[in-house]
């Protein structure tokens, strides 16, 4: 039977020194959550030799379906198991948006926690306070003709 369901959301995926940074765009369905799943998990395999760092930029993410949540929730468990210590939500403030993140990504569990910040200077000066360091800009991950569907 050919899969119809095509993937609505987009994201780019980068590891920068001992950070994993991820921009997601776009109303995510379901078919988004595995590629994005599928994408993370590759990449933060060259890390999990030791603990790393997660920066999320959420701007342009407009939330995702109900069916995307177990998914992320199985992701966030695998990546503190697989060395994940910080992760840092970089968004305009947005009632919806932390509710459903809330929903999908604990707080704290074990060594990791989640902060919530709305500019990401305030975000890279609080991961590199815990340890984790961009080792080059951010510049070309912020522009907006880097976004690309699947990593």
């Amino acid at each position: 039977m050919l899969n119809t369901r095509i993937q609505h959301g987009e994201f780019v995926i980068t590891t920068n020194g001992n950070i994993l940074v991820a921009r997601l765009s776009g109303s995510w369905n379901e078919e988004a959550a595995r590629a994005f799943d599928k994408a993370l998990r590759e990449h933060a395999a060259e890390l999990s030799s030791s603990p790393w760092g997660h920066m999320v930029l959420l701007d342009e993410w407009q939330l995702g379906v109900p069916e995307m949540g177990p998914i992320i929730e199985v992701l966030v468990h695998w990546c503190i198991e697989h060395g994940l210590r910080r992760a840092a939500h970089v968004y305009t403030p947005s009632l919806l948006k932390k509710l459903q993140l809330e929903d999908m990504v604990t707080e704290s569990e074990q060594d990791f926690h989640r902060r919530a910040f709305a500019d990401t200077d305030a975000a890279l000066r609080w991961l590199k306070e815990e340890g984790f360091e961009l080792a080059t800009a951010l510049d070309p991950l912020l522009r907006a003709d880097d976004v690309q569907g699947t990593l």
